[in-house]
């Protein structure tokens, strides 16, 4: 900024606090930089009250989190193979281009006296009739599916979302089934498992996701297991 250009500047300053001291309001509402002024202030309020907001609500919002991840481990790993709390134990991997749904996945571990029992993570299936399906899965040491549930989704009310456990029973169709032994499809396509009437999308989606899922368990089964 030049000299000039800060001479002017001053020079509008004062005005405007000359202004401000006559009470001149109604010619002060007329200069424009009277009104960038007043924007700019209300823009610092307002950016404030929203910092302040979330800065207030950040606790609440992660113990809310935590809760809900809670209540799905519990859904997906039988509490009789842990003894310590697979929310605070968590294995990150590097998961890019893996079938998860995400470039990085954090893997809830399950203990018993130290030894890993089983694991946890979430997958996202993004080709849903209506968009993205997450879902968490839970498998034992040898790759086998203990639990999956779904966790978010949009699917269509009363068609798609019988993949939801408080509509129908149809996801715990997975529970023990392996890479091997299955026919990861749904029964249109040649496979094992039911498809909907009308919504065929769905159930393909959420097939083909847990079988990323389990594949992506046996590329990284040692890593999680701790196995050297």
């Amino acid at each position: 900024m030049t000299a000039a250009s800060l001479r002017q500047l001053g020079e509008k300053f004062g005005r405007l606090m000359e202004l401000l001291e006559n009470a001149d309001y109604e010619r002060l509402r007329t200069l424009l930089h009277y009104q960038g002024l007043l924007l700019a202030g209300l823009a610092c309020a307002a950016a404030l009250i929203l910092g302040l907001g979330d800065l207030s609500t950040a606790g609440s919002i992660a113990a809310r989190l935590d809760e809900d991840m809670q209540a799905s481990l519990e859904q997906v790993l039988p509490e009789d193979i842990y003894d310590n709390q697979p929310l605070h134990d968590v294995a990150h991997l590097s998961s890019a281009g893996e079938e998860t749904g995400a470039a990085d996945t954090e893997v809830y571990l399950a203990r018993k006296d130290g030894r890993v029992t089983g694991a946890a993570f979430r997958l996202v299936a993004p080709d849903g009739y209506s968009g993205n399906i997450a879902l968490i899965l839970g498998v034992d040491t040898e790759g086998r599916v203990l639990g999956v549930r779904v966790i978010a989704h949009a699917e269509t009310p009363g068609l798609g979302d019988k993949i939801e456990t408080a509509k129908s029973d149809w996801i715990k169709a997975f529970d023990g089934r392996a890479l091997e032994g299955t026919r990861w499809q749904v029964k249109k396509d040649g496979g094992d498992f039911d498809q909907f009437a009308g919504a065929t999308i769905t159930p393909r989606a959420v097939v083909k996701r847990i079988q990323g899922g389990l594949e992506f368990f046996r590329r990284h089964r040692d890593a999680i297991l701790g196995i050297p």
